[in-house]
């Protein structure tokens, strides 16, 4: 289906305002797109991991979602959402359930690529009929900013800190999107923020209407966590996706294809000196971490176009 941007803007939101996400938080942007991916006569079940969208969105007996909802643990969301799958199909199958349901998780980084792997593993391996959308901000924002496998080197954060000993994290971002990928699910895609969101829409709508366990990334920058002023959230997508940071790609039933590539491939200190936990990367001495990262981002992209067949760009 086409993307028709007045179409999906004019749906009713399912996620309601006077949540209290912070301002400039990409997470609520990302549940609000991917529920507009929804068609009007169809339901959802929203499981949450817990997180900061979990306590910004939810506080029994109130709620911000306009669809049934389900506060799950850190380490369960997947495996609660494939219960309740196999429980509606056989509700459904008895006739006791009319209405069309999707099943929808979302998760940060650290219930997805951290505590919650083992869960999503088995609901990918089982192939229940779900979308799994983790939001991904790079660290543990709910808990005081503790750096998770998804963050990325050299970044700042309470539990790796910058210093005279460290220069932040030192390992490399995990890349979940491909361990994903390694199960052979229908589809599985990373997306953020970016432009005005036809390629979050497009993918959105793709998981959740394809048949099987599929799998969304969508990189969502934490204000607080980042450190970038509230009004940047869109740069900051902007930025990752230019310098190929975040490349946004997707693989259909194994096929691997680059949904956007930048006119000019822009160097990561575009990207990192918008940001307080890189600072200390730009202070003398540290030049090395600069190239690092650069060098690093190269190999990835290079990986990239050659799964998707670009290799010769």
């Amino acid at each position: 289906m086409a993307y028709d941007l007045k179409k999906e803007v004019s749906k009713k939101d399912r996620l309601a305002g006077g949540h209290r996400l912070c301002a400039g938080c990409g997470a609520g942007i990302t549940v609000r797109a991917v529920l507009r991916a929804l068609d009007a006569e169809d339901k959802a079940v929203i499981t949450n991991a817990t997180s900061c969208l979990e306590v910004s969105t939810f506080m029994y007996p109130y709620t911000a979602y306009e669809d049934s909802y389900i506060h799950s643990a850190f380490e369960n969301a997947a495996a609660t959402t494939s219960g309740v799958e196999a429980a509606y199909k056989v509700l459904k199958r008895k006739g006791k359930v009319k209405e069309n349901f999707k099943f929808i998780t979302f998760g940060g980084d650290g219930g997805t690529y951290d505590i919650g792997l083992q869960s999503l593993s088995g609901a990918l391996e089982r192939g229940h009929d779900m979308v799994y959308v983790c939001y991904d901000n790079e660290a543990y924002m709910n808990t005081g900013i503790q750096r998770s496998s998804s963050t990325p080197r050299f970044a700042d954060a309470t539990t790796s800190p910058a210093g005279n000993d460290l220069p932040g994290k030192i390992q490399n971002k995990k890349d979940l999107t491909l361990i994903v990928a390694a199960h052979g699910v229908p589809y599985a895609a990373q997306t953020t923020l970016f432009g005005n969101m036809k390629d979050l829409h497009e993918k959105a709508r793709k998981a959740i209407y394809t048949k099987g366990a599929n799998f969304l990334n969508v990189l969502s920058p934490c204000p607080r966590g980042w450190g970038y002023n509230s009004e940047d959230l869109a740069l900051m997508c902007k930025l990752a996706v230019e310098t190929c940071v975040w490349p946004m790609y997707e693989i259909e039933d194994g096929v691997w294809r680059l949904t956007y590539e930048p006119k000019k491939k822009l160097p990561v200190e575009e990207f990192l000196s918008k940001q307080g936990r890189f600072s200390h990367m730009f202070k003398p001495g540290n030049e090395w971490t600069i190239e690092a990262t650069q060098k690093y981002v190269d190999q990835k992209w290079d990986e990239l176009l050659k799964r998707c067949g670009d290799s010769e760009k």
